[in-house]
């Protein structure tokens, strides 16, 4: 099995990690990223983020004095790996927490988890991790999948179609807007929200067309655009990563399939318009947190700073906004192990118990304050749309789905 510490900077790391914690009490921490595999293309950012804000943590005085050693594995988005590393992790090494990657890897461990108490905060934001009842130790900062797919078609039925003169005609025929999926159908991450963006699209009066099984390595989906184009749909969904999504939208330029596009948050970053170019122009996209060195936000010049201290080599402008979501992950697993620490119980039930106490808290990353409850692990029910303009990324729309719809909101946890 491969360790790593980190694909670039691992002396500096290192070297950082043997002289903060030497003389301190230490607790391990795992992580489980994906370096080499299907989502690589934004799972390297990440894990470079997770490291460099393990970094800034240990800097702060890691947990109320004791210090943090992060043990980071690549499992090249194999589940089969990723239960072996957990198991590694828990066993051999004793973490207190663990933080994790995959939906179809989360999911695969969430039984184990919860039986082991251990917390697990992830980069899957998949709402089927979000009822305590079922998954009382998986935790994530962002707006889940479901309601962030729920924002990006609301906001596009609410700025688009209601507003843009092209559809008057057609909305004064009474005519419904029509939607169809691109997504990789067996990857848990990619189908996670589809149930939940197409009850919104029937909410909303949407109509429905045939789903389009799109690969997360595809090169080429001129089959599944010209499927799509017999439809004739306003609106496409991309549940992908960013290199896949990419080929949609060249795609769907190149064979003027002539609809819009929204796109779930690991498709939509600096990468897609280097990739899409002009294809990728009035994309909208699911955003959680700020940019990579977006104004604002009370930690980006850390983020920045910590980037630049630990990997130099790499080029600013190529930093992700992946790096800022590793941040998220780090900085909520922080607090809830220095508030259970205060509170006499770092163990893995006294984290989960303190994360659940957090109400309206700001991760100064530009995300939305998170809440947690003992009832609803959902972390925010504000979902934020962006669109693409002269290849920049500009603000669209905010949803807050729990003021919106109060008599729905409940009923969608978990799904």
């Amino acid at each position: 099995m491969k360790r790593i510490l980190l694909a670039i900077g691992v002396i500096a790391v290192a070297f950082l990690f043997a002289g903060t914690l030497w003389g301190a009490e230490v607790i391990k921490v795992g992580a489980i990223n994906d370096m080499t595999g299907g989502t690589c293309d934004v799972g390297k950012d990440y894990a470079l983020g997770i490291a460099e804000a393990i970094a800034y943590v240990n800097d702060m005085g890691g947990v109320n004095g004791k210090k943090i050693k992060l043990l980071q594995f690549d499992y090249g988005y194999r589940i089969p790996e990723a239960v072996t590393i957990y198991k590694r992790l828990r066993d051999y090494d004793k973490v207190i927490a663990v933080l994790g990657w995959g939906t179809g890897d989360t999911e695969a461990l969430s039984p184990t988890i919860t039986k082991d108490k251990m917390p697990y905060v992830s980069a899957s934001y998949s709402a089927h991790l979000t009822d305590p009842k079922k998954t009382p130790y998986n935790f994530f900062f962002s707006a889940d999948y479901s309601t962030n797919a729920r924002g990006c078609i609301t906001a596009w039925y609410e700025e688009i179609w209601l507003k843009d003169p092209k559809f008057k005609a057609r909305r004064e025929r009474g005519e419904k807007p029509r939607f169809v999926c691109f997504y990789s159908w067996p990857t848990p991450y990619s189908s996670a929200p589809i149930k939940a963006i197409k009850d919104q699209a029937k909410l909303l009066g949407f109509e429905i067309g045939p789903d389009q099984d799109v690969s997360l390595t595809a090169l080429d989906t001129k089959s599944q655009v010209l499927a799509a184009k017999k439809f004739k749909p306003d609106l496409v969904w991309h549940g992908n990563t960013t290199m896949s999504v990419a080929t949609a939208l060249k795609d769907s330029y190149a064979l003027g399939l002539g609809a819009w596009h929204i796109i779930n948050n690991w498709g939509f970053d600096k990468n897609l318009v280097k990739l899409a170019g002009p294809a990728a122009e009035n994309a909208i996209g699911a955003v959680p947190c700020a940019f990579f060195g977006e104004k604002g936000p009370r930690l980006m010049p850390k983020i920045v700073e910590y980037a630049k201290k630990l990997n130099p080599g790499i080029p600013e402008e190529n930093r992700l906004i992946r790096t800022v979501q590793a941040w998220g992950a780090v900085l909520l697993l922080w607090e809830g192990m220095k508030r259970a620490d205060k509170a006499g119980k770092l163990t893995g039930e006294g984290i989960r118990e303190a994360i659940e106490t957090l109400r309206d808290f700001d991760l100064g990353i530009g995300a939305p304050p998170i809440t947690f409850t003992p009832t609803d692990h959902r972390p925010t029910s504000i979902a934020q749309a962006y669109i693409i303009k002269g290849g920049k990324f500009k603000f669209l729309k905010r949803i807050d789905f729990k003021k919106r719809w109060p008599d729905r909101w409940p009923k969608w946890l978990g799904w």
